[in-house]
């Protein structure tokens, strides 16, 4: 089997032909909404055909009429899929990509390859995350415990005239089961390797007969995928509970009020990573005969670093307790800690919502009224390494909070004898954001600063990272300069446990919008679909800082006055950027800073379609969509090191570095979808170009978030924004268009041949890719230069070629009403770069994976005996992979690293989940 699955994998990255035909030998289940009320579906017949209804244009329309890309999924298929958060749609949704890295606090999906990268909370999603129409603030929260669930609709391309908050490239809507004036309950008890319990239940029922009530209860623990043996401990870990309890009010037939409160609570280790094997980087020194000594210099002076053929980063490391070993384990899971560090972390996510509907006779007036509360705190050894270099404590002052309320209204109905079918509506957002940290250099990062700099420069010889300074004979190397220059690595040597003691961020932002959404019925087969809308977006920002960290000020003014002279230039400059990393610095202690950005926005669709039969629906749509602006929330991204604040007038002259622009983006799609009986087949192609792309980047050392515009005439030629400058190329203002553009096809079938037989099928076709030609914003200013990989290539995490599919067979077992259960779901992932920059050592090879489960159940299913298993084949690969923190080695002849680009940095990688596999009982009363 593990051939036939590296030959899949192998036939998926060369061929879009083998994709289909291996997809069509493992197909997916519907992706469809089957309710169980009249007024969202209809009956399945004997034939097992279906009327599929969706919510997707504010009103219930079977997902063959709708004249959108979107996939809907039942809670049949969340179940057997073992989805309990939104990743394991990956499963059943091939245009989705859901993952989360450093932090689950915000995890990030991706829809057609775009989604907002990185884990700043001063960005909002690309595609956000509604519960039962609320508007969760970022779409990490759907990472939580789900509950009992009815369905999840994903709707691709720009969103926004029909309700909720804008979405530039989608938008995920979940659906909980409402409560029920028939009692019933169930109750599920699940074990698994790793340790994995999990007790879920509910019970719902009447309690008047105009009053239903819901509760809905689960609880998970499970042993985390790393082992941290250097604290005796598990990460990635399992430890939380998940309550809901509704009621549903219906005293009249016109009228439904629905109350929903819910608490989730998580305390759990999160988020562990591995160094990236050799095979990235080949040329780290004593990596292969870790046993052979440095070398000793003349006289018996200090061992000299062996850098021939080397990496003297590793050398560091090495010198400093990081097992060498560590950067050669491939998948293991095995982390390297350093004592008495953590990645413990706790969750909070709670609030309620009433959704009010009022039948008015000639329309219907909708109110949906959320408030949330988030928060989340997340300790960590964030250098990833044994070495102390990184870290954020395990305390009460490191954590992201949002408490957001919202509300929307909608009024629709129909006008002019059923031609016109209307939606007018507005919605308000207040959201207040509050980010506290504590990111300190470690015990360790003074010591492995001063050898990173003796190590790879013009004082090599002098290296001993057991002497202060790493030095131990101090020579007169640059004349009347020497003494300020040991004084400077005496400086840096002693940064130990310093940084930001407590930095606050508060955002406020207020949105509020106006839409409409309409369809006009020209005649009984051709309708056009209109709708606009009006976004006001305002954001209120401040930040207050503290910082213990003297040495970065103390070095400055050390060798400050050296950084002109030639011969001094490498070492002085190196010694204030390590010194100031991040500025870190006690220029910001107790410094406050503020701004505002306001912005206004038009949006809107345009949709035509045409049923030429019954059962054909074919359609053309142009959409403009919105991402609002905001704030880098690091105060990385102030100045660079090598600048003094003094210098520049203070912190608050440099606060307009802070913000980015609003992200747009013209979306245009041709589809057709065909249903009749029990096959169904929808096909799109698609077009999305996106100005001021939001991309955020850890670059090694700090947080870029930069805006992707592309132009056509780049200032110095072409490849002008692909050198290593400090500045890459720029362009006219009046030149500067589109940065980003995905285009491609999707195709989705699916086919009930028998009534408990179904397969389905599911290809997505993506090319999304960077202009050739990049600035930096609507200005035409330079990117970065550590995003110089970025022009002419697909972006991070957008595989070209994605297949998804499963089979489903619910035999009947004799004539006792036994059922049995076969389910296999598979996705399969062409290569990819898992990198927002797009370095090459990045790369994650294609791939596929499966699921399985297989069970027997009861008379009219009141109990049920499941085995199932989650990535059966246990295939290993990298969510995302970075460059580790600090860990960079010299690039300077002759030592640098013919794998440009990269240099001699050290990369690291969140991994993806191992196997799992368990048994699940239920029981339905």
């Amino acid at each position: 089997m593990k051939s036939y699955t590296l030959c899949a994998a192998r036939l998926l990255r060369t061929s879009a032909l083998g994709a289909s035909l291996a997809i069509v030998s493992m197909a997916v289940p519907a992706f469809a909404q089957e309710s169980d009320t009249p007024a969202d579906t209809a009956t399945t017949d004997d034939a097992g055909d279906s009327e599929i209804v969706v919510t997707a244009q504010g009103r219930s329309q079977r997902l063959a009429d709708v004249p959108v890309a979107i996939s809907a999924v039942n809670a049949e298929v969340l179940q057997n899929s073992g989805a309990n958060d939104i990743r394991q749609l990956n499963q059943v949704a091939p245009s989705l990509l859901v993952s989360s890295t450093g932090s689950e606090a915000n995890g990030s999906a991706r829809i057609r390859g775009i989604g907002t990268v990185g884990d700043n909370p001063g960005l909002e999603s690309s595609v956000p995350v509604f519960i039962d129409g609320v508007y969760r603030s970022r779409s990490g929260i759907g990472l939580n415990e789900l509950g009992e669930i009815d369905r999840v609709e994903v709707q691709r391309g720009p969103q926004g005239t029909l309700g909720g908050r804008n979405s530039s490239a989608g938008l995920i809507s979940i659906y909980s089961k409402k409560p029920d004036f028939n009692f019933g309950a169930t109750a599920e008890a699940t074990y698994g390797n790793y340790d994995y319990f999990r007790l879920g239940g509910s019970i719902t029922g009447p309690i008047t007969d105009t009053i239903a009530a819901r509760l809905d209860g689960i609880w998970v623990k499970r042993d985390g995928f790393y082992r941290d043996a250097a604290n005796n401990t598990d990460v990635n870990d399992r430890d939380r509970y998940f309550v809901r309890g509704q009621l549903l009010f219906e005293p009249t037939d016109a009228l439904s009020i629905r109350l929903i409160a819910d608490y989730t609570f998580r305390d759990e280790k999160c988020c562990g990573a591995v160094y990236i094997d050799n095979s990235v980087n080949p040329f780290i020194g004593n990596l292969n005969n870790p046993s052979t000594p440095l070398s000793t210099g003349a006289g018996g002076t200090p061992p000299n670093l062996p850098q021939a053929n080397g990496n003297n980063i590793i050398n560091v490391l090495r010198d400093l307790g990081q097992s060498l070993s560590a950067f050669n384990q491939g998948y293991g899971r095995n982390l390297s800690v350093t004592p008495g560090r953590s990645y413990a972390g706790e969750t909070k996510d709670y609030g309620f919502s009433a959704q009010i509907d009022y039948d008015l006779g000639g329309a219907t007036l909708t109110s949906i009224t959320g408030y949330r509360e988030y928060r989340s705190g997340q300790a960590g050894d964030v250098d990833y390494g044994t070495v102390d270099i990184l870290y954020r404590a395990e305390d009460d002052d490191a954590y992201r909070q949002f408490h957001t309320f919202t509300q929307e209204v909608r009024l629709q109905g129909e006008a002019f004898d059923g031609k016109l079918d209307w939606l007018v509506g507005g919605f308000y957002a207040n959201e207040r954001l509050t980010v506290r940290d504590n990111l300190r250099f470690g015990n360790q990062y003074g010591r492995f600063a001063a050898c990173r700099l003796i190590s790879g420069g013009a004082l090599a010889g002098l290296y001993s990272p057991t002497s202060a300074g790493c030095v131990a004979a101090r020579p007169p190397a640059f004349g009347a300069a020497s003494p300020a220059i040991y004084a400077a690595l005496d400086q840096l040597d002693g940064i130990r446990d310093k940084g930001s003691i407590n930095d606050r961020y508060f955002q406020k932002d207020t949105n509020w919008a106006l839409f409409t959404h309409n369809i006009v019925h020209i005649t009984d087969r051709l309708d056009l679909t209109l709708g606009v809308r009006y976004t006001h977006d305002t954001k209120n920002f401040d930040a207050t800082f503290t910082n213990d960290n003297t040495a970065c000020v103390n070095v400055q003014n050390l060798v400050g006055g050296f950084t002109g002279v030639q011969a001094l230039a490498a070492v002085s400059q190196g010694l204030i950027g390590l010194a100031c990393q991040g500025n870190s610095t006690a220029e910001l202690n107790g410094v406050s800073i503020n701004d505002k950005r306001s912005e206004d926005e038009w949006t809107g669709t345009a949709i035509l379609s045409y049923k030429p039969i019954d059962d054909l629906l074919l359609y053309a749509s142009f959409a403009r969509g919105y991402k609002a602006g905001g704030f880098n929330l690091d105060r990385s991204a102030l100045k660079a090191p090598l600048v003094s604040f003094a210098s520049v007038g203070g912190a608050q002259a440099l606060v307009g570095n802070l913000q980015f622009d609003p992200e747009l983006v013209d979306s245009y799609e041709i589809g057709a979808k065909y249903a009749t009986g029990p096959f169904s087949l929808s096909l799109s192609a698609f077009r999305s170009d996106f100005s001021n792309f939001q991309l955020n980047t850890f670059n090694g050392t700090v947080f870029l978030v930069q805006t992707i515009n592309g132009c056509s005439d780049l200032v110095g030629g072409p490849d002008a924004d692909t050198d290593l400058s400090s500045a890459t190329g720029t362009c006219a203002a009046g030149d500067v268009g589109y940065g980003v553009r995905t285009q491609g096809v999707e195709i989705e079938a699916q086919l009930v041949p028998a009534p408990n037989f179904r397969m389905a099928a599911g290809l997505t076709y993506a090319r999304t890719k960077y202009r050739g030609d990049l600035v930096g914003n609507k200005s035409g200013a330079p990117l970065d230069a550590a995003l110089r990989k970025l022009p002419g290539d697909n972006l991070s995490n957008a595989p070209e070629l994605v297949a998804t599919g499963s089979v489903t067979w619910t035999p009947e077992l004799g004539s006792s009403g036994l059922t049995g259960l076969v389910y296999i779901d598979g996705r399969m992932t062409s290569d990819y770069n898992t990198g927002s920059d797009l370095f090459p050592q990045k790369e994650q090879n294609g791939y596929a994976l499966f699921n399985a489960r297989v069970g027997v159940r009861g008379p009219d299913e009141k109990w049920g005996v499941e085995l199932w298993a989650q990535n059966i084949f246990n295939k290993n690969y990298a969510q995302v992979a970075f460059n580790s923190p600090f860990q960079a080695g010299t690039t300077s002849a002759p030592f640098t690293d013919p794998q440009y680009p990269g240099g001699r940095q050290i990369f690291s990688q969140f991994l993806a989940e191992p196997r799992t596999y368990g048994v699940t009982l239920r029981g339905k009363f």
